[in-house]
């Protein structure tokens, strides 16, 4: 790797190995690549031209080029003093999250968001990664932000802190890894989803201990799933909705593909009644505009709820009942949504997003 690194240190020579040479690209080129960009070496046209070549080559259907690209871009990351080679801080203990791809076109409410604020009163301490909205009309980020959070104040130097008193901390991309800016703003650009979007559930700076990852794709499972296992991630779940959907289907049938404490990647497939839950349409379970979606969040955490959130609220229910199942909160799946529907349906959610909003504000 170091030697052709030496040779191509520029992204021009390294783009015209993938064009001229595709069979010959290896995770070296792809290193070299992202170090040229973040170096400010790199002209837009070069990025975008990088940028395509590796969706055409289809390196995120290969673990170890996504296993290159995940770890050159955690190199590049603000860490947080959360822990020191995967050994939880005494007073944070063990951290989680919840996240997915995006991109999977349903345009669902904001799941993850709201079960990794259900699974942090329900006692986990919650390192939520994410951004604004790319492909979908309100992103994690959007929704918090919306509720009063001001994310853009939550640096590397306050998640312990965060951590520590409110078991929540909002880990926003943009403020945690600063050298992926070039990239950021090409992939803005052009429009569809770069092999970059699947890097967002795999390069949390804090390294969460176990978590639940969604990806938008069946044919992504294992694949991330073993970068994930290659990387040295145990305890994590990476799933995918029958329908091609990044989070656990309230619809049916969810493909599971969970690493173990031995490395091995187990298969399986969970449904609503794992949960005690019944199933529902995707459809009644749709995401909207930014201040519809507040609206649907306000009532669930104010325990208002109308007919149409029943979906949504169950969604959310098998999504957290499963992040507290894969931390060992809960015995079983269906144990899982029960403590997340009892935490729902108390007061302590709510309470929880106020005191952080407000904390937010004076950082």
């Amino acid at each position: 790797m170091t030697a052709i690194l030496e040779e191509q240190r520029h992204l021009k020579d390294i783009l015209k190995q993938i064009v001229l040479h595709p069979e010959s690209l290896t995770p070296a080129h792809v290193v070299g690549g992202i170090r040229s960009i973040v170096r400010g070496e790199a002209s837009d046209a070069q990025i975008g031209g990088f940028l395509i070549a590796l969706k055409l080559r289809r390196i995120d259907n290969d673990p170890e080029m996504v296993v290159a690209l995940a770890q050159e871009t955690l190199r590049g990351a603000i860490v947080p003093d959360v822990g020191l080679d995967g050994k939880p801080r005494e007073d944070i203990g063990m951290i989680v999250d919840i996240i997915g791809t995006g991109g999977d076109g349903w345009n669902t409410f904001n799941i993850s968001t709201t079960s990794s604020l259900i699974a942090a009163a329900a006692g986990l301490t919650v390192a939520k990664h994410g951004s604004r909205a790319f492909s979908s009309n309100c992103g994690s980020a959007d929704l918090l932000e919306g509720m009063g959070c001001n994310l853009s104040a939550v640096l590397p130097v306050h998640v312990a802190m965060f951590l520590k008193e409110y078991r929540y901390c909002f880990i926003l991309a943009n403020n945690f890894h600063p050298s992926m800016h070039y990239v950021t703003k090409m992939w803005n650009e052009l429009g569809f989803p770069t092999p970059f979007k699947v890097l967002g559930p795999m390069t949390n700076p804090v390294v969460p201990h176990r978590a639940v990852i969604g990806v938008n794709s069946k044919a992504l499972g294992p694949v991330m799933a073993e970068a994930l296992r290659i990387m040295g991630r145990r305890n994590y779940a990476v799933v995918c909705g029958d329908e091609n959907l990044d989070e656990i289907s309230i619809a049916g049938d969810t493909h599971v593909w969970h690493i173990q404490e031995s490395g091995e990647i187990r298969n399986y497939t969970i449904h609503p009644r794992d949960f005690g839950v019944p199933a529902h349409p995707l459809s009644e379970a749709a995401g909207a505009t930014l201040e519809e979606n507040k609206a649907t969040l306000h009532r669930l955490l104010s325990n208002e709820l109308e007919e149409r959130d029943i979906a949504v609220r169950d969604f959310v229910l098998i999504n957290t009942g499963f992040l507290l199942y894969v931390a060992g909160t809960a015995s079983s799946m269906e144990e899982g949504a029960t403590i997340a529907r009892q935490t729902l349906e108390s007061s302590k959610v709510k309470s929880l997003l106020e005191s952080f909003a407000k904390a937010t504000w004076t950082l």
